[in-house]
């Protein structure tokens, strides 16, 4: 469907809501150190969001904006949660609605992944595709416009300026890290999207330990191929985005991400993400940047699978 808002699926009975908010979070750490062999005191890891029920990090922002919206009587019955995705938080919300019984309007970019097209289409979205050329914020426009224009209708989320988002990271991500490098973690390495994952789960690291070194990747160009990533200065900014926060920012290429995903599904069996293999190819130049054998434990997010990503050309490259 292309309307707006036509026939939205009516709020129904929660089935498996429970569930699946009890599955979002407590994600494995994975270690990457076979990467960088010639840096034997370093600890590369990654975590592995795919676990997540709706397979991306995006599970826990969707889950914490869903649920504060809904305590503070912002998505009761009637009204549709409106949002602009590239795909993950799109999905997660989407699982959400159909697990809770709240239906979803989605603006999405027409040139995200088939893979992402099928999943919102499997979970009952209703789909706006927008102008691929305006990318995210094309959707972000007009996700806007139909908020404005119906605000009785619409919840609109607003992941790119709903605290709600950072949050969830501040309170989940950042802990789950902590606990499970044992409070060792040196570095946290992140790309910026929306920038949530960063934002908030830098602010409670640094609260946790202020020598946490935190560095912020995002892609090297704005016409790039890293999907659901922004390049910041040709970008609408995110409302919820803290500059001061990081201690490092790095740009990385899609050329090095493409390389770095096909690298890591033929030499080490992990699939992962174009996002992901970037978020990799940064915590190595941050590694590989540290004094000969200085001890570090850097974590990155690896924010997905690659499974929403295999109509890609480049894994045919070499």
């Amino acid at each position: 469907m292309n309307a707006a808002h036509s026939n939205p699926v009516p709020h129904t009975t929660p089935t498996a809501g429970a569930g699946v908010l009890a599955r979002i979070g407590n994600t494995p750490l994975l270690r990457l150190d076979a990467l960088a062999p010639d840096l034997p005191a370093v600890r590369l890891l990654g975590k592995a969001e795919w676990y997540n029920p709706g397979g991306s990090i995006k599970d826990r922002a969707a889950a914490n904006i869903v649920s504060e919206a809904r305590r503070a009587g912002k998505l009761a019955p009637g009204r549709i949660l409106l949002d602009s995705t590239s795909g993950n938080t799109g999905i997660a919300y989407a699982m959400l609605g159909a697990a809770l019984g709240f239906p979803v309007t989605l603006c999405v970019p027409e040139n995200v992944s088939g893979e992402r097209k099928r999943i919102l289409q499997a979970y009952g979205a209703n789909i706006i595709y927008t102008d691929p050329g305006e990318g995210s914020d094309g959707a972000i426009k007009i996700a806007r416009q139909l908020a404005e224009r119906h605000p009785d209708l619409y919840f609109y989320a607003d992941q790119y300026s709903n605290d709600a988002n950072w949050r969830a990271h501040y309170l989940t991500t950042a802990n789950e890290i902590w606990e499970q490098t044992e409070g060792r973690v040196t570095h946290f390495v992140s790309m910026l999207g929306t920038t949530g994952t960063f934002v908030g789960t830098t602010r409670r690291l640094k609260e946790l330990s202020p020598h946490i070194r935190c560095i912020s990747l995002q892609p090297d160009s704005a016409f790039h191929g890293i999907e659901g990533a922004k390049h910041l200065p040709s970008a609408i900014v995110p409302g919820i985005y803290d500059a001061s926060l990081a201690d490092q920012n790095v740009e990385i290429s899609t050329e090095a991400a493409h390389a770095m995903a096909r690298r890591l599904a033929r030499e080490h069996g992990l699939l992962v993400g174009v996002s992901a293999a970037a978020a990799v190819v940064g915590s190595l130049q941050v590694a590989e940047g540290l004094k000969k054998n200085h001890p570090a434990t850097i974590v990155t997010v690896l924010c997905d699978s690659g499974d929403k990503y295999l109509s890609e050309r480049f894994w045919s490259e070499e």
